[in-house]
């Protein structure tokens, strides 16, 4: 009885009902055909089909329809065309001409669309236009997942709304939520301000404008690009965070940022980095690295504030530094660096209270200096590296020319001890001199010329004769071992251990 119950239910889910104005046979003209015109009607497992002609196959189970045909699956599925072959044993059907097909969420509209019933799939082969309450979708091949409302879309594909258009090779997109999973490159362009995002992987909420994105993911915006190993971008909110990798890339300026983890706030034009972060200024393709835990860039185009905290460290080919602050105003020009700030110009090192550096803003190129307090600068002996020669004072000036730090000015409580040789290298004499204001001048980056404007008290010595407690001025320390040699030295640590690498 079970047996037999099954066979009947399933004999008719297969048999096919129909009627029509008009029903007749031709065996000769029409073989294995009945012949339906006028007002047809066929009826299958849940499934009606209306149309002005058909013809049907008995023996192979098979419907085919002609002229205004139209099929409706329960209260869900409509679907308009010129042509109709319907295969009722295996539940699916091929549909052409001016195709049409709605549900209550989407539209479909193809020249052929393939229907699988059983599994509730849909598809093309030969480019469709989908609209739904918000987007416009366009591809080129395509299935329609009825069930889960979810198209999987390939070649060409392009999904547009009065926002944003998205424009992939491969995507998943549900109708129901708006939502997009893209796979393979993809870029997201806003109409409004013709921003962009590009993606190789990642989800985009058409709805939200909120988007993940996690392989080789580009945010372009204005003159600035954001790139990372994933992306998050809530666009309503102008906020984006990025891990790994990042490159915060300011064409206009000149100016890239790195690090592993960033925050970027559109609408204040700021940026937050973490982990490895690096500020990277290129002037006629000499690049200045500044490092630090944080990095903190804000405010707009030239009027930009760049701010490091602590375990600072600056590298530049003829300038290194290091400080535990750093703040840079691109509008003024002036860089500042605070807390135990050392600067190392060629075979100078340079210490103070706070250390100023001036910009001239028109050729982007270093123009003074200024240590402010407790200012010392120190370069080691040419020839005995146990000697150096020192000059401190209260404030300390220098001018930079074509980059090169070639004039100092020390002011108040002047001192200064130097090794004097002759042309052949010999140490002739050590003077130690005491004067409220000194002057003097780096020649081949060594000091030279001392001068003492007020006040002058001092003595020069035969070596033999000058005392070794008066060879270092009050508060020298040599720091040479901190002094990065070059631009990975930057991600160094206090401990001289290396940050981790992504």
């Amino acid at each position: 009885m079970l047996l037999l119950f099954s066979s009947v239910c399933y004999s008719q889910q297969k048999k096919i009902k129909f009627d029509a104005d008009i029903q007749f046979s031709d065996e000769e003209k029409y073989p294995g055909a009945t012949v339906l015109i006028g007002n047809v009607t066929m009826t299958h497992a849940g499934a009606v089909l209306t149309s002005k002609k058909a013809f049907y196959y008995k023996e192979k189970n098979f419907f085919k329809a002609i002229d205004d045909v139209v099929i409706n699956q329960g209260d869900t599925i409509r679907q308009f065309s010129d042509y109709v072959d319907y295969d009722a044993s295996l539940k699916k059907t091929v549909s052409w001409g001016n195709v049409i097909l709605k549900d209550p969420t989407m539209t479909l509209t193809t020249d052929t669309l393939y229907f699988n019933r059983g599994s509730q799939l849909l598809y093309y082969k030969d480019h469709a236009v989908i609209k739904d309450e918000l987007n416009v979708l366009k591809s080129k091949n395509g299935n329609y997942y009825l069930e889960n409302k979810k198209f999987t879309a390939t070649t060409k594909v392009i999904i547009t709304n009065p926002d944003e258009q998205i424009e992939s090779n491969h995507l998943d997109y549900y109708t129901n939520s708006g939502h997009a999973f893209l796979y393979g490159p993809s870029t997201i362009t806003s109409k409004k301000d013709n921003n962009k995002i590009y993606s190789e992987r990642g989800f985009y909420n058409t709805k939200t404008d909120i988007s993940y994105f996690v392989k080789n993911a580009k945010l372009f915006l204005d003159e600035r690009t954001i790139e990372g190993d994933s992306l998050y971008y809530d666009k309503l909110r102008g906020f984006a965070s990025a891990t790994k990798n990042i490159r915060v890339i300011d064409t206009a300026e000149n100016f890239i940022a790195k690090g592993n983890y960033a925050e970027y706030f559109q609408k204040k034009d700021s940026i937050l980095m973490v982990k490895r972060a690096v500020a990277i200024s290129v002037v006629e393709n000499d690049s200045t690295f500044i490092h630090g835990d944080t990095l903190l860039v804000t405010g707009k185009k030239d009027h930009r504030i760049i701010r490091s905290y602590y375990n600072v460290k600056i590298y530049k080919i003829d300038l290194q530094g290091k400080c535990d602050s750093l703040h840079t105003d691109q509008s003024t020009g002036i860089t500042k660096m605070y807390v135990n700030p050392i600067l190392w110009s060629d075979k100078s090192q340079i210490t103070g209270d706070s250390i100023k550096l001036l910009t001239n803003k028109k050729t982007e190129k270093l123009d003074s200096l200024k240590i402010l307090g407790n200012s010392f600068i120190i370069q080691k002996d040419s020839i005995d590296p146990e000697n150096f020669n020192q000059i401190k004072g209260r404030n300390m000036y220098g001018k930079f020319i074509e980059n090169e730090l070639k004039i100092l000015l020390v002011k108040g409580n002047g001192e200064a001890v130097n090794f004097n040789r002759n042309d052949a290298g010999v140490l002739e004499t050590i003077t130690k001199q005491y004067c409220s204001n000194i002057e003097f001048q780096l020649i081949d980056n060594e000091i030279n010329q001392i001068k003492c404007l007020k006040m002058s008290d001092g003595k020069t010595y035969p070596p033999s004769m000058f005392q070794d407690n008066d060879k270092r001025l009050k508060g020298f320390i040599w720091r040479e071992a901190e002094q990065p040699k070059n631009k990975e030295d930057i991600f160094f640590n206090k401990n001289n251990i290396q940050e981790k690498k992504p």
